[in-house]
């Protein structure tokens, strides 16, 4: 498929207990319009879906936080799930990951719990930006200002709330990610 994204080099950081849908219809979308993707994590081999209320299929791990740096990639994609933000905000490495991202002004999109990523690293502020509900005070202490809505943008920035959130998630990263790097403060 042609786009104006083709051959840009998305990094998906995840981890076990990725809510599934959340990882692969993104994923999905982004190959769809020519994108490669790459699954980062924190070791290599597999990592394990959570779907809905148990857990899901494996995917392949294409390289790890130890092995790869945000200048190898265009763009970068923070699934949500519980378990997968709160286990990768844990590890530095995953953390500076994400903020290299930031500070090279990338596009990101983090859907769901993923935005507990942007609290960790310490690029929330001054942002607006959408999440699952829960992570509202934990945003807003950050200094973004929350908003419950579909999707949010801000310059590069793509949130969302819930799996039914993807499809719009997944055209505004798209759209993000063919417009290139926006300059940012961190």
């Amino acid at each position: 498929m042609n786009s104006t994204i083709s051959g840009k080099r998305v990094a998906i950081l995840a981890t076990d207990g990725f809510e599934q849908s959340e990882l692969l219809e993104p994923q999905k979308a982004l190959e769809e319009a020519g994108a490669e993707t790459t699954i980062v994590s924190l070791k290599p081999g597999e990592i394990k879906g959570w779907n809905h209320n148990d857990w899901g299929q494996s995917v392949p791990v294409g390289q790890t936080v130890e092995d790869c740096s945000s200048t190898d990639f265009d763009a970068l994609m923070l699934p949500g799930g519980v378990m997968n933000p709160d286990k990768l905000r844990m590890e530095p490495k995953a953390v500076e990951f994400v903020k290299g991202f930031f500070e090279e002004g990338k596009p990101v999109g983090a859907i769901c719990h993923g935005p507990w990523m942007l609290v960790e690293a310490d690029v929330a502020e001054g942002r607006t930006i959408t999440s699952w509900p829960s992570l509202q005070t934990d945003l807003e202490n950050a200094g973004a200002q929350w908003v419950d809505q579909e999707v949010a943008v801000d310059n590069g920035l793509v949130t969302s709330r819930k799996p039914d959130d993807i499809p719009a998630f997944s055209r505004k990263l798209i759209e993000e990610i063919s417009e290139g790097t926006h300059p940012v403060e961190v």
